[in-house]
């Protein structure tokens, strides 16, 4: 009998041990606390460790892997943000400096009045390449400007659906005209730098301010010193805006989407100044200058305003025609103005 009870006193200790290591092991398995975010990894602890973050695919181009990547954040705010501001400065900025100009200053009328005699300024040819220039400027200037201002300005006064069909269209005329640009960008060059090299006349010209203030007609030749300015920021700025803007028609072709982005951030820059500086061109061209737009309508100017802001031109253009009538005397010839 007590050879029984001890064997049953064992065989309860041998359960209580059991139950006592089940029960240590089940407290064991039950977790605790939970913190969410202890060991969670942030987007950008990973962008800053891998660079980009990739994800799975089938097509052979393994670049559209690609989900994000480490500069893509600055390069969204910079669009989003940064160049709607720096467009707003530079556009706004220059309007409000025309109208200033426009109430102070006035339209520079010709001091000495309408002579009624012409005077041939620009061809042909010369016409058609400016106008070809300019016509494809001003699409792809409003089409550029639609990328960055279309949706907050545009989109809230029309439909989505016409939004898109604005901006589909906008963006190949964006794409398709920036070839015939660049060819007015050649062109130009080749017909007028030879008479766009900077020379002493025009730092004159320049320190006298162009004639801009008060009513002082400093002499210049066929172009003066502000308009060989604008030449050359038409050149460089059309060149470095037509690479730029390749780069982004042709992706990838010898570029990575970092390349790409420098490029976009290129580009938009150096179009928005380019707006900024043919605004003034235009106002001047314009309604600044009385008779400056009738040298780009039919190619000729009034005298008395040729006068006044390109004299050493007249003075060129007079002797020219002295010349050809001292070469043929039997052959009457018209002396420009004439």
């Amino acid at each position: 009998m007590m050879a029984c009870v001890a064997r049953l006193r064992n065989l309860a200790g041998v359960l209580a041990l059991l139950a006592l290591a089940l029960a240590s092991h089940a407290a064991a398995q039950q977790p605790g606390p939970v913190d969410p975010n202890a060991s969670a990894v942030s987007e950008q602890q990973l962008l800053q460790k891998l660079h980009t973050i990739r994800g799975l695919g089938s097509i052979p181009d393994t670049k559209s892997y690609t989900l994000e990547q480490l500069a893509g954040p600055a390069w969204r705010h910079y669009h989003e943000v940064t160049l709607r501001w720096i467009g707003a400065v530079v556009i706004l900025g220059v309007l409000a400096l025309l109208v200033f100009f426009y109430l102070t200053r006035g339209v520079m009328r010709i001091e000495a009045g309408r002579s009624g005699r012409k005077i041939l300024r620009f061809g042909p040819y010369e016409r058609f390449v400016h106008w070809m220039l300019a016509f494809c400027f001003v699409i792809l200037a409003l089409s550029g400007l639609n990328i960055t201002f279309g949706r907050p300005l545009l989109l809230p006064l029309m439909s989505p659906e016409a939004f898109s069909t604005l901006s589909e269209w906008a963006k190949y005329a964006h794409n398709f005209l920036s070839f015939p640009f660049t060819l007015g960008v050649i062109l130009m060059f080749f017909m007028w730098v030879a008479e766009n090299i900077p020379n002493r006349v025009d730092i004159e010209w320049l320190k006298r301010g162009g004639g801009m203030i008060g009513h002082d007609h400093p002499p210049a030749y066929r172009f003066n010193g502000g308009q060989k300015i604008l030449f050359w920021i038409v050149f460089f700025g059309g060149s470095l805006v037509a690479i730029s803007g390749y780069m982004l028609i042709f992706p990838f072709y010898g570029t990575d989407i970092h390349t790409m982005q420098l490029a976009e951030v290129g580009h938009s820059i150096i179009a928005i100044l380019f707006i900024g500086t043919m605004l003034l061109h235009i106002y001047i061209g314009s309604i600044g200058m009385e008779g400056a737009f009738e040298s780009m309508v039919d190619g000729t100017v009034d005298l008395n305003w040729a006068k006044e802001h390109h004299s050493l031109w007249v003075e060129e253009e007079s002797a020219r025609a002295r010349a050809r009538a001292d070469t043929s005397p039997s052959r009457p010839t018209a002396v420009p103005g004439e």
